[in-house]
């Protein structure tokens, strides 16, 4: 994902029929997409059957709600949904919705039927995995019986995890394992099943009409391309801390339990570690705001707790809990900003053959959206690259891996980090305006040795970006597998903004975000669709299997413009360092479970029947697990090839007693040390001069 900024609209005309707050998200969302997005759709029949196929996609995507009669009668309104959009008329959604709801309901209370007593596994049938393959029920049996099969094949799998955990105790001769009889696991794997399921329903019935609504919304902007998207305002919220890498709150981890929300892990340095009260194992079962009411919370969706739980940074919340003597405390805590760690930049010191390699991993472009304070990606890396600079290693290799993209300007400011002044990437609007070509300005270089990407068909947006950035310009060597190609912008434009005075009363509705110009590579070509092709191609477990932007609804073309003017480096022999690659992967014993993995992996993917019948279904299991067992190989440690812990990372959290995340960062670290990605990117930075 690439987000270019917050974009603010200050007007706009309604027409006079705009009176309810669906009319006036609908007349919001269908203005702005008519005047910003790049590729403005016509409002006709073929894009009202569209909006018809993804919305009901979206309301039962494994035909488990609606029957064929349902859909046949949802059907006449395929090529009216424009009309009605135009009039402000939901026929159609509230038919849809309507029918649902009922659905919903009496798929719940079968569910309960079905589980109450003991399943037939005895009967030769087989339940489809992929919604893809199956076709809506024509009658309500036939449906239950669609239901009957997928609950038996849930039950199955918690029945064969417990009798394969059982066989393995007694290999092992572990006495702590209850063996248990078949009908013993057969209620309880029928009761874990129940559970799960009622949670399920629970999420599903906990919609509101507003979440609804927004669901009928994004169905609309999905016919523009993938990622355009209507955010009612606590989705905005949530993107804004994703993407920020922090929220505000009490900074404890909390799991529910049997509707019970209790705290597993108080984070270091946070107000609930600060004011001391507060401990892991602690049920929490009222919340106040302050001096205000207690609300009790037992039995509340964990997702509604928590927020109640959150807050503005400086607001005080009370909580009350029931310590591990059963005693009961109200314990008051001032909020604060909390940072996700996880999310943001990291590093390690690899060792490969005694040469010394810097190792810095980048889950996403994070940046600071709302302008709280939060962390800047390319100023992280800048100081994770400073610390390994210390280290006096001989390259360093920059992880994309699974980064799904994030901030424009944060990879322009990266880029910038790894040569002098010049562009990096092109970015052009609609109406065949002239591409803005962003160029990195400061000629300051942090990093000019040795340096490799890595990327993977997960990399995308702005991961792409750099990579292809540091490949037009010969800067580096981009290593793995295709991205994703994700070559498109998006901004965010505030609904709220937008409202006349005469509604205020209707806000918050949320934010749209719109595909608004789209990216291209400073040697004129699109990622779109193609994405990057590394120049070191490493085997993938879904070399078989299509993936990418291609596979999304509605992906916009691929296309290019004229090239930028830049300079390559041409330091870099490719054709030496690819032919080594291939030679050490062609010997690789790793690379070619990995190539056999993606094989069977294309054969799982084809074969997505289950059978039913206990005696093969196990079968099918253990013929399942013997396959992955193979792999495990692929997570053993590589001789002459090591990773360590900065030593300025251990002293950070060892001068706080973090240990906590003491020990994640090592476990974290000696999982680098197993990757035989990062092992063969490091015996390419040992093969460049």
């Amino acid at each position: 994902m690439i987000v270019s900024g917050l974009i603010i609209i200050t007007s706009f005309t309604f027409v006079k029929y705009a009176f309810n707050k669906n009319d006036v998200i609908v007349e919001l969302l269908l203005g702005n997409l008519d005047q910003y997005h790049y590729a403005p759709q016509k409002r006709d029949d073929a894009f009202s059957e569209k909006v018809f196929n993804l919305y009901l996609r979206n309301l039962d995507f494994n035909k488990k709600f609606f029957l064929q009669s349902d859909v046949d009668a949802l059907s006449k309104y395929k090529t009216q949904i424009d009309d009605q959009l135009n009039s402000h008329s939901y026929e159609f959604y509230d038919l849809a919705n309507g029918i649902v709801k009922t659905s919903i309901a009496q798929k719940q209370e079968w569910c309960k039927e079905i589980l109450s007593k003991p399943l037939d596994y005895s009967i030769s049938e087989e339940y489809e995995a992929d919604w893809k393959k199956t076709s809506y029920s024509k009658s309500e049996d036939e449906l239950k019986h669609e239901w009957q099969k997928m609950l038996k094949y849930q039950v199955l799998a918690r029945i064969d995890d417990e009798l394969n955990r059982q066989e393995k105790a007694k290999e092992k001769n572990d006495t702590s394992v209850v063996i248990k009889p078949f009908d013993s696991l057969e209620v309880d794997a029928r009761r874990k099943a129940l559970k799960a399921n009622e949670d399920w329903f629970k999420r599903l019935n906990k919609k509101t009409d507003k979440d609804r609504f927004a669901d009928f919304a994004n169905a609309i902007t999905s016919v523009y391309d993938p990622h355009t998207e209507y955010y009612a305002p606590k989705e905005k919220k949530k993107f804004d801390q994703s993407m920020s890498g922090q929220f505000e709150g009490i900074g404890a981890r909390l799991q529910s339990k049997d509707g019970i929300l209790k705290v597993s892990e108080i984070i270091v340095g946070s107000p609930s570690y600060k004011q001391g009260d507060l401990k892991a194992g602690d049920e929490i079962h009222k919340v106040a705001q302050g001096s205000g009411e207690a609300v009790d919370i037992t039995n509340m969706d964990m997702e509604d707790a928590i927020e109640l739980i959150k807050g503005k940074k400086g607001t005080e919340v009370r909580l009350t809990v029931k310590k591990s003597d059963n005693s009961f405390k109200v314990i008051p805590i001032v909020r604060d900003v909390i940072a996700i760690e996880e999310t943001y930049a990291k590093s390690a010191l690899l060792e490969n053959n005694k040469t010394k390699i810097g190792y810095i991993y980048l889950p996403q472009f994070y940046t600071d959206f709302a302008r709280t304070g939060a962390h800047h990606s390319a100023q992280d890396v800048r100081a994770e690259i400073e610390k390994l600079k210390k280290q006096k290693v001989k390259g360093i290799i920059l992880d994309l891996r699974n980064n799904g993209g994030g901030s424009l300007q944060e990879v322009v400011e990266m880029a910038g980090l790894f040569f002098p002044k010049g562009p990096v990437v092109q970015v052009k609007g609609k109406n065949n305006m002239p591409p803005n070509i962003m160029e990195d300005r400061n000629p300051d270089v942090v990093w000019d040795g040795n340096l490799a990407i890595m990327i993977n068909r997960s990399s995308a947006s702005a991961s792409e970006i750099l990579a292809a950035a540091m490949q037009d310009y010969k800067r580096g060597v981009i290593i793995g597998t295709p991205s994703f190609g994700k070559g498109t912008v998006q901004s965010f434009i505030s609904l709220d903004a937008q409202l006349l005075r005469q509604f205020d009363t209707i806000k918050p509705i949320g934010d749209v975000k719109i595909t608004q110009q789209k990216f291209y590579r400073i040697n004129g070509g699109a990622t779109q669709l193609r994405g990057v092709t590394p120049d070191v191609v490493l085997p993938d477990p879904y070399d078989y299997i299509d993936v990418g932007e291609k596979e999304l609804d509605n992906p916009m073309p691929w296309d290019e413009i004229s090239k930028a003017n830049y300079k390559e480096f041409e330091k870099i022999n490719y054709s030496t360092l690819i032919g080594n690659s291939k030679k050490r992967v062609q010997k690789d014993a790793q690379f070619a479970l990995v190539e056999q993995e993606a094989k069977e992996i294309k054969a799982k993917k084809d074969d997505t029947k289950y059978a039913l019948k206990f005696e093969d279904f196990r079968a099918e299991q253990k013929q399942l697990r013997e396959q992955s067992k193979k792999y495990e190989d692929l997570r053993k440690p590589i001789k002459n090839f090591n990773a360590t812990t900065l030593n300025e990372d251990k002293a950070r959290y060892t001068a706080i007693n973090d240990t906590s995340r003491l020990g994640q960062l090592s476990r974290w670290v000696d999982n680098v040390a197993k990757d035989i990605y990062i092992y063969e990117a490091a015996n390419v930075i040992n093969d460049m001069k």
